[in-house]
């Protein structure tokens, strides 16, 4: 256990330990504070032994409903008290299909890990429990029972995520129910039941609180993240890290912007000279292998990885191969100059569609991305911020549409750009087997006012809405009964609020968005304010982005955490309070993250964690 060292000298006779752990020793002082809960906080005082004072970690356990718990269960009920144990007692008892058993399983082992974690000496996967002098700790017994009713090993809009879990506490012995009717719901209850679980900081285990029942069910079945690894490369292990995070949040979406005009780093077996000329270099390469093992990652964490390939704009860098091999120029505007002419933003470039041979490349990109990220139950396809001064200042283009008779006004352009449209929907349908992918599209000018049931079938496509949270267009697509995911910049991308990259002051969508915002922005709220209808059954739910321009690995963890926190709990919960009632366990959970490995950012002092309430404006 280590060497105790005794002093003489210490007022009020403190008791000094060192722990020494290999190379290593911590200087451990027992602390004068403890804590009691007031009116559903946790009150610091100082523990002089004449009222029964608790840890922080136990206080917040049990100090209110839901007091430790992140997203906000739909009904929650915890008891007041704890059972301590160690790690290595707790056993798993399961009855599910026999092919969701292997997921249960290592969904279980993962519960364990994160256990572990809550050691403060946690590291590179190992850490030592001191052994307790109380033989009711080491003797403590927990058991959890697992029910999955329905074989579904693969997450769509239509998976129930829900699920019951009751604990119960007897003796020596804590039992913990599950009952879910999916592998998905299950893995949502081991993630709450994590969060009921703490570490003592004075005896060296774990404790969990000794009743609870939770009833749960998220508000929106689409809860997403985009990242974007074109403009910077992620490493596998980044993403890894990425996903691990939406998993303690309940979000089931990682949308994946694996390719734009600045990079291609997806190599495809039929089709390398895309990452080829693509790629930033050879190490900045995702390979079939590492989407495979991302898809399956992601599945045992309760997260689809949303394919996305952008188009007809957003591609560039990796098309400059087409002259060379006989299939002609396959994009136009590629890194053209200057650029405010030709994009958005440098670089430049959009797909050809004077060039039939673009469809044979197409067909060969969905293909194989059908097959990496399988069994695909949404496809995105982009298709925003088309410029068409690029396309109407490239001769191809325009002989061509001048050749079919198309003319050179917007809305001949934007016609073909349908035309396009319905034309990759096909490509993506026989790369699936002949059968129909739902598709997903950013708000784009074949959305805006009047043209979007002209050129977009509502039963084919789903919008993803980008513009801000007052745009009429947001009432008119849902009064069109198109569905809808929310993403508007003003509130969820989480990239706004830097610094211009092309030039000085603010980047485009400034200001920052804190937590506080992304809290708040409730997608029925925003339909009901423009249409009076909350159009429940056409909002799938919302998305939070971060775009790359200013962001790589070194500053992901920061700028996603804790607001996509704070988005999670929106979209599982949709609480009907704001931001202020969900402080208080928001700071807690975001301490609950970086123990889990993510770099969250802060949100306050450390004193406002262990003194709640103080720190109001």
């Amino acid at each position: 256990m280590g060497r105790v060292l005794r002093t003489r000298t210490w007022p009020v006779c403190l008791l000094i330990t060192l722990f020494i752990h290999g190379n290593t020793a911590s200087f451990n002082m027992p602390s004068p504070w403890g804590y009691q809960c007031l009116d559903y906080k946790c009150v610091k005082e100082e523990n002089t032994g004449v009222v029964g004072l608790t840890t922080l970690n136990e206080c917040k356990l049990t100090c209110g409903a839901s007091s430790s718990l992140w997203p906000k269960p739909q009904t929650a009920q915890l008891g007041k008290t704890t059972a301590q144990f160690l790690p290595r007692a707790i056993t798993l008892d399961h009855v599910s299909p026999p092919t969701v058993s292997p997921l249960l399983l290592e969904a279980f082992h993962l519960f364990l890990n994160n256990l572990d974690k809550h050691h403060p000496q946690y590291s590179d996967k190992t850490v030592t429990w001191s052994e307790p002098w109380d033989p009711s700790v080491s003797s403590h017994m927990v058991q959890v029972k697992v029910t999955i009713q329905q074989p579904d090993i693969w997450l769509t809009l239509l998976t129930d995520e829900s699920y019951q879990l009751v604990v119960e506490t007897s003796a020596r012995v804590t039992t913990v129910t599950i009952i879910a009717p999916t592998f998905f719901g299950a893995r949502h209850a081991l993630e709450t039941l994590a969060q009921l679980i703490a570490y003592h900081e004075t005896r060296d285990n774990l404790m969990i609180v000794t009743s609870a029942t939770v009833r749960d069910a998220p508000a929106f079945p689409y809860r997403g993240l985009l990242l974007d690894t074109s403009r910077n490369y992620f490493s596998v292990a980044a993403l890894e890290r990425t996903i691990d995070a939406m998993a303690a949040n309940k979000l089931n979406t990682f949308h994946w912007h694996i390719t734009d005009s600045h990079s291609f780093p997806l190599n495809l077996e039929s089709l390398p000279n895309m990452a080829y000329y693509g790629a930033y270099s050879s190490n900045s390469i995702y390979h079939p292998l590492d989407v495979v093992h991302l898809v399956k990652y992601a599945r045992v964490r309760g997260i689809r990885l949303l394919p996305e390939f952008d188009a007809p704009a957003h591609v560039g860098n990796g098309w400059q191969w087409g002259e060379r091999q006989g299939l002609g120029k396959l994009a136009v505007c590629v890194n053209k100059e200057p650029w405010q002419q030709y994009c958005v933003e440098p670089p430049c470039g959009q797909l050809n569609l004077a060039n039939p041979n673009i469809y044979k490349v197409l067909s060969e990109i969905y293909r194989e991305m059908i097959q990496l990220f399988a069994p695909v139950d949404l496809f995105h396809y982009g298709g925003d911020e088309v410029n068409l001064n690029c396309w109407n200042t490239t001769e191809e283009m325009t002989s061509w549409m001048k050749a079919q008779n198309y003319g050179l006004d917007a809305d001949a352009y934007y016609g073909q750009w349908s035309v396009f449209q319905e034309k990759v929907r096909q490509l993506v349908t026989q790369a699936h087997g002949g059968v129909e992918v739902p598709g997903i599209l950013w708000t784009s000018h074949l959305t805006e006012k009047g043209r979007v049931n002209k050129y977009l079938n509502n039963t084919k496509y789903i919008i993803q809405i980008w513009t801000t949270g007052q745009d009429a267009l947001i009432a008119e697509l849902l009064q069109k009964q198109y569905k809808v995911i929310f993403s508007n910049y003003d509130a969820w991308y989480l990239d706004c609020g830097g610094g211009a990259w092309v030039g000085e002051g603010n980047n485009w969508c400034s200001p920052y968005s804190g937590w506080q915002k992304v809290y708040d922005n409730s997608p029925h709220a925003i339909a009901k304010a423009l249409t009076n209808s909350t159009h429940a059954n056409l909002i799938l739910g919302g998305e939070a982005a971060l775009w790359t321009e200013q962001i790589d690995e070194e500053a992901v963890d920061a700028r996603l955490w804790p607001r996509g926190a704070a988005l999670a709990e929106r979209l599982w919960t949709n609480p009907s309070t704001g931001w202020a009632d969900a402080e208080y366990r928001l700071i807690h959970h975001r301490q609950r993250l970086v123990q889990r490995g993510v770099s969250a950012e802060r949100i306050q002092p450390q004193w406002c964690h262990q003194n709640e309430g103080l720190c109001y404006a």
